[in-house]
């Protein structure tokens, strides 16, 4: 069984770590004094970072934010054939990131599983989107396979392409959910199926923490954008509305 060094045991390390340890020798590491609990709870091995990072394959699986010190921290451990993935929830830039920080001689394969530990419990694994961007090395088309063998409804593209879709699939989403959580708008007992849906939206994205939804706004290049677009489309609606509201 091929050995699989998590980094990152947040929630989704978590459920990643669930999922793949039937199929690889699960490793982790993460700072949080809980961690170690948690991944001896699960049945997975822990350990110190260099000692992780040491394995066949290794995932990142961190905040966008701290994945560039942790290439940094991660590359002189690497051996030789590695595979290195993040699932990061934007491409471009860790793609940059692993090609600059990590050795050649190490694989890389940028990946966005579109499902977290809301979704799963809800809907399961089958089914769910998975995006694999090739960046070094031809095993994406491994990390893909792996992805169907799961299940999931795998999409192979560019990190760029990924981001430029994302803006409108994820930035745009969450700020219209985030924004409904935050209004804590309530289960109307006259709810119509669309307003049904909107609940639904704060329901997959209401335990999301806010560093992922900055993330997601701030690290995607083709974000703000869109979201400009939006609200300055929202803005005239409602100028209109006024405006005809005095004729």
């Amino acid at each position: 069984m091929n050995s699989l060094g998590l980094v990152g045991f947040g929630q989704f390390g978590q459920l990643a770590a669930g999922v793949l340890k039937t199929h690889f020798d699960v490793r982790v590491s993460d700072p949080a004094p809980e961690a170690r609990a948690r991944a001896e709870a699960l049945g997975v091995g822990f350990g110190p970072l260099a000692t992780v990072a040491g394995c066949e394959i290794v995932v990142v699986a961190a905040p966008v934010a701290a994945m560039r010190e942790l290439f940094a921290a991660i590359a002189p451990h690497l051996r030789p054939g590695a595979l290195v993935i993040d699932v990061g929830s934007v491409k471009a830039l860790p793609a940059r990131w692993m090609v600059e920080l990590l050795p050649a001689h190490v694989d890389i394969v940028a990946t966005h599983p579109l499902f977290g530990p809301q979704s799963v419990a809800r809907d399961g694994l089958a089914g769910g989107r998975f995006v694999v961007c090739p960046v070094r090395g031809e095993r994406h088309d491994c990390v893909a396979d792996f992805g169907r063998k799961l299940g999931l409804d795998v999409t192979v593209t560019t990190p760029e392409e990924h981001d430029q879709e994302m803006a409108y699939v994820q930035a745009l989403t969450h700020l219209i959910g985030r924004t409904l959580v935050n209004l804590k708008i309530p289960n109307e007992r006259l709810a119509t199926p669309s307003y049904q849906h909107l609940l639904d939206l704060c329901g997959l994205i209401g335990a999301d923490t806010f560093e992922l939804f900055a993330a997601i706004q701030r690290q995607n290049p083709y974000a703000p954008e869109v979201v400009r677009a939006f609200v300055d489309q929202a803005r005239t609606l409602l100028d209109r509305v006024e405006a005809e509201a005095k004729l």
